[in-house]
């Protein structure tokens, strides 16, 4: 699959939180793409300041199945051109990216069982892991851990749970560092669920997507456990230059 570029017209855009915004586009021309789940496209968009346009990488959420159709997830970043660009998109506009690319992307492997750690946006890309896995109609045990704030920044909630009824091989825990009163769910940061409840990693497989720090943290803990493959994908600040 090589890199080539894209013409595509906004389908939806819908606001999920706050500051989590979901973009669907239909592609024009060519009018489909081939992508492994968990890889990217990107938009150059204009940096103010800057003569030339900045690079932009967001993970496709959506399957591969969906190849004509691909839905974004990203975050509101005060000042980030990224973010600025994709939110002044409206339905029927339409736009320009370049694609597939990324090394982050679901293995074949069915001798080992999954697990997906994310924290916030970071559940982009194992959301399309998560959707393509399953469709292949999966007998390995397919694990979402995902750390978030607090209630408002919730989303995607109900969706997992009829994944859950669809699906016995799958299960999901939703964390919040920051509940507010009323949460009955789990409490605390994500690297605790793997603390608590990856107590071996025999047959087992990790991806990690997010912040920095929870990827260090939890590839500690994962690696304090044995040996298993461990594949990883950190999420830059949109106002800043991406470092990998």
């Amino acid at each position: 699959m090589g890199i080539r570029t894209y013409i595509a017209t906004v389908s939806r855009v819908q606001d999920l939180t706050h500051d989590v915004r979901e973009l669907e586009v239909t592609l024009l021309e060519p009018p489909t793409i081939s992508f492994k789940p968990g890889q990217f496209i990107s938009f150059e968009v204009p940096r103010k300041g800057f003569p030339v346009p900045v690079v932009r990488p967001y993970s496709i959420a959506s399957p591969p199945s969906k190849g004509h159709r691909l839905t974004l997830l990203f975050n509101l970043v005060t000042d980030g051109p990224g973010s600025t660009y994709l939110y002044s998109l409206r339905v029927g506009d339409h736009t320009t990216f370049k694609g597939p690319a990324g090394s982050f992307w679901l293995k074949d492997d069915p001798t080992r069982d999954l697990l997906f750690v994310a924290t916030g946006t970071g559940i982009a890309p194992i959301c399309s892991m998560v959707g393509a896995q399953l469709q292949r109609g999966t007998a390995q045990a397919v694990t979402l851990f995902w750390g978030l704030r607090s209630q408002r920044d919730l989303y995607y909630q109900e969706g997992l749970r009829e994944l859950t009824r669809q699906f016995s091989k799958f299960s999901f825990v939703t964390t919040l560092s920051r509940p507010e009163v009323g949460w009955t769910g789990a409490t605390g940061r994500v690297t605790a669920l793997v603390q608590e409840r990856v107590t071996s990693v025999r047959n087992l497989t990790v991806y990690l997507c997010g912040n920095s720090g929870m990827i260090q943290e939890v590839t500690t803990l994962i690696q304090a456990r044995g040996l298993c493959p461990i594949h990883k994908e950190k999420y830059y600040d949109d106002r800043d230059e991406p470092t990998d």
